[in-house]
């Protein structure tokens, strides 16, 4: 395997431990209200679990309410039971057409507990990159031992797997300093 390739396929996996990063805090609660918390939502519709985003367009209007407009007015019943039936703690209300859910202020206790959520998914996601960062360094020490890399060549390789793995551990560290920030404003 050639340095290039070890290189693309370390940073490609790191892309990709970023973009779980970014899609595990959107569904993390904060004060406002984001779309984004309901995507794990599973409705049954017709007999089959369905995503919530697959039935109906949701938006927020005001800082503290959902909208969800169903594409279908007959699936309202089950949105709403799917709401209700989930761990996101939300009593939604109807009209027949269109499903409103009040995101409630958070108590300082549960933005704080919130924040440990947050801080625990990010911790995840570091080991994550720097088990990609070992892997790479495997491949690295096993290209070197098969005589494909020199060994001033692979250290300067392992010196750009850290530079990476720095970059996207950083990457992570910021994109949870936003989230606490989303959380504890109140």
């Amino acid at each position: 395997m050639s340095e290039a390739e070890i290189l693309s396929a370390a940073e490609e996996r790191m892309k990709n431990v970023i973009e779980s990063t970014r899609r595990d805090l959107a569904a993390i609660r904060t004060g406002r209200a984001n779309p984004a918390l309901l995507d794990r939502v599973q409705v049954e519709y017709y007999g089959t679990l369905t995503p919530l985003k697959q039935l109906a367009t949701v938006s927020a209007p005001e800082p503290r309410l959902l909208l969800i407009q169903p594409f279908d007015k007959n699936a309202v019943k089950a949105i709403e039971r799917a709401i209700l039936q989930s761990d996101l703690g939300f009593t939604p209300t109807t009209d027949g057409h269109v499903v409103r859910i009040t995101v409630p202020e958070l108590t300082e206790e549960r933005r704080k507990e919130l924040v440990r959520l947050a801080r625990k998914t990010a911790e995840e996601k570091r080991v994550a990159i720097r088990n990609l960062r070992r892997e790479a360094n495997e491949r690295v020490r096993a290209a070197q031992k098969d005589g494909e890399l020199s060994e001033d060549e692979a250290r300067r390789l392992e010196e750009k797997i850290q530079q990476l793995t720095d970059r996207y551990v950083g990457e992570v560290d910021r994109l949870l300093e936003a989230k606490e920030r989303d959380i504890l404003e109140v």
